[in-house]
């Protein structure tokens, strides 16, 4: 028989990057990014017009020597060539703003990625949560189940009251239907893990979780906001929208400057000249319009983005000391909880069972502590889920996995 193939979370996340459909999407924008900075280094085309080309002649032309052979005596033609010359250097300043839109593709798919890598990571938590929770309650069902047995056949035989019986049977179905809640709410994580690393046949049976540890948050680094500040996605993306309005701004006042077109003419037939030659230039006068509403609105974009900026930065910081106020909470209470978590809590309840049985407890005092029992196993690891979850929200805003 074929064993199973398992993952660990690092070839999770290797095939995550790998085969995730929307990151694949996503890099055709960084591609298309950088083929359009390609194009905008490109000089424009010169432009060629050919015109006045006579299809015939009347009595009134005057013969003019051959073109070709024996052929044009009688053909009269226009060529004009013209070619764009750039002023003020727009062309470089184009060139910037496709650079800068180009790094802002790159940081866009890096967001994407670090925001899927979240959802993916937190995703996990939340199965390893699920399938501790999962093996925990099936033991309790498995003790429960027996118990029910027992009070089924003790109430059949009227040696205990039927009401004892239906208290231990309302338990095991209030325990069924959690375990059915864990099973469906595994189910969708595990539906999300396989769009998200595209392993149809994924399985929870199929992952090897690494072990619970709070090592990361006992070394964070003393200048975690200064790397945020620098490595924070969100921000580099803020600030290389204001080097597109700082680079905006110059293309726009480039533009008060005109560029002119270079024109080179031959005109064969039209002129008091057979074969003319001439040289021209075109030229806008900047009289009525000196792009002021244009320069305005990239001033305008330009201090909004810095605004942004400053924002950000603020909200970054704000982000960061809420995070690492949560995790101390967290990392003191798993503490405690850990000094009095030990690995006997099934050992406890059939101790339990041995106690009602020899009636040194009431059968309600037992449900109780059950109930009790199950409530603290599920708090401490959802608080370790969340904890591992604040930890990945931290080094998500801080731009890099932290050590």
């Amino acid at each position: 028989m074929l064993q199973a193939q398992t993952y660990s979370v690092a070839d999770l996340e290797n095939l995550f990057q790998k085969n995730n459909l929307q990151l694949i999407a996503k890099k055709y924008d960084v591609n298309k990014a950088e083929a359009l900075l390609i194009q905008e280094k490109l000089w424009p085309n010169p432009t060629l017009t050919v015109d006045n080309l006579n299809l015939w002649a009347n009595k009134s032309f005057e013969t003019m020597p051959n073109l070709i052979g024996n052929y044009g005596s009688k053909q009269q033609l226009n060529m004009e060539l013209e070619q764009l010359i750039e002023t003020a250097g727009k062309r470089k300043k184009r060139i910037a703003i496709k650079k800068a839109e180009q790094e802002g593709s790159q940081l866009e798919f890096e967001e994407v990625l670090r925001q899927l890598r979240l959802d993916l990571r937190n995703n996990l938590h939340s199965i390893r949560r699920l399938q501790l929770q999962e093996k925990e309650l099936n033991t309790v069902h498995r003790l429960f189940s027996q118990l029910n047995e027992q009070y089924k056949i003790q109430a059949g035989k009227q040696h205990i009251s039927q009401v004892s019986y239906f208290r231990v049977n309302s338990e095991l179905i209030g325990i069924q239907k959690e375990l059915l809640d864990l099973k469906t709410e595994m189910n969708d994580r595990i539906q999300e893990l396989r769009v998200l690393t595209q392993i149809p046949e994924l399985g929870v049976e199929s992952i090897v979780f690494d072990e619970f540890s709070m090592d990361k948050f006992k070394t964070l680094p003393s200048n975690l906001k200064e790397q945020a500040l620098r490595q924070n996605i969100y921000l580099q993306t803020l600030n290389n929208e204001i080097l597109v309005s700082e680079s905006q701004l110059r293309l726009e006042k480039a533009h008060r400057t005109p560029n002119f077109n270079l024109l080179m003419n031959y005109e064969r037939g039209g002129n008091v000249m057979n074969n003319f030659i001439g040289f021209g230039l075109n030229i806008d006068l900047p009289i009525f319009n000196r792009n002021k509403g244009n320069i305005q609105a990239a001033k305008i974009q330009l201090e909004q983005n810095q605004v942004s900026y400053s924002m950000g930065q603020l909200t970054l910081g704000n982000e960061i000391d809420k995070i690492l106020n949560r995790l101390e909470i967290y990392n003191r209470n798993l503490e405690q909880w850990q000094e009095n978590h030990g690995e006997g809590q099934v050992e406890v309840l059939e101790n339990y069972i041995k106690y009602l049985q020899e009636h040194q407890v009431t059968l309600i005092e037992f449900i109780d502590f059950a109930q009790a029992q199950r409530e603290a196993q599920q708090a401490f690891l959802e608080l370790q889920e969340k904890y591992s979850n604040s930890i990945e929200e931290l080094q998500y805003l801080v731009g890099k996995d932290l050590q």
